[in-house]
């Protein structure tokens, strides 16, 4: 059998120690090729190795487990490490998938073998193309109460109520700070706008404003509007045109 080149997602250091000192106990069918500690950097890895397997936490802090596998342009064969609801639970035995409760135990890691000798990649990533669907359906959105910045190896997270706006640029999208600060997010600006409390509106198709930080409603031409934000650097936004009735919304009458 071939030996599966492994990578290990899960912000517990202490977790992904215990399940590599587990995993090296099979080393005629996994070889660690690397490890990463949220979702983001997990992300980046399997995109750029393209592992065999993984082994991924659900429950981590700025994207999910779920949230990290929408991101992915490769997907391959999954195992869940989680203590999470019984209908996801359910969801994974439905699609044939595999979950491992923590802590794993060497007896349960063998039936996953097992279970990877009977599937495809192919039919893997179909069956979690089809979990990711069934997980939307059965939750309501989870709503950001703080966003991930990625600094090397660390990831800050910066509480929405700071947030005065989000700018898409070509690759990642630019959100700023009331005191000035810039930070860059890796999640899409349609995905944000899902996910961010309801005082977060877009009134550009490349921009996101926080409403409790606009101090003035300037008239431009064709329907645009300017915003003065009341944040240190007193910033002027230019709403889109098509977002006039949006922003009349907004000026008390």
């Amino acid at each position: 059998m071939n030996v599966l080149r492994t990578l290990i997602i899960d912000d517990e250091s202490i977790a992904r120690q215990r399940l590599s000192t587990l995993l090296a106990s099979f080393k005629d069918r996994f070889e660690i090729i690397g490890e990463a500690g949220n979702g983001i950097e997990g992300a980046k890895m399997i995109n750029h190795l393209k592992p065999d397997i993984v082994f991924l936490d659900i429950q981590m802090p700025g994207k999910t487990g779920f949230e990290m596998l929408e991101d992915l342009e490769f997907i391959p064969h999954v195992v869940f490490c989680t203590a999470y609801e019984n209908y996801a639970l359910q969801a994974f035995e439905t699609l044939a998938l595999d979950y491992l409760v923590k802590p794993v135990e060497a007896e349960r890691l063998k039936i996953t073998l097992e279970k990877l000798d009977h599937i495809s990649n192919q039919k893997s990533s179909l069956r979690i193309k089809e979990l990711l669907n069934l997980i939307e359906l059965q939750t309501e959105k989870k709503i950001l109460h703080s966003v991930p910045h990625k600094i090397g190896d660390r990831v800050l997270l910066i509480k929405t109520e700071h947030i005065t706006h989000f700018k898409a640029n070509e690759k990642y999208v630019d959100f700023f700070t009331n005191n000035g600060e810039k930070y860059i997010s890796e999640m899409s600006l349609k995905k944000l706008l899902d996910r961010l409390p309801d005082h977060f509106i877009q009134i550009h198709r490349g921009i996101i404003v926080n409403i409790n930080y606009i101090k003035e409603f300037r008239k431009y031409f064709k329907g645009k509007y300017i915003l003065v934000l009341n944040d240190k650097n007193r910033t002027r936004i230019e709403t889109g045109s098509s977002y006039t009735n949006v922003i009349k919304e907004l000026i008390p009458s």
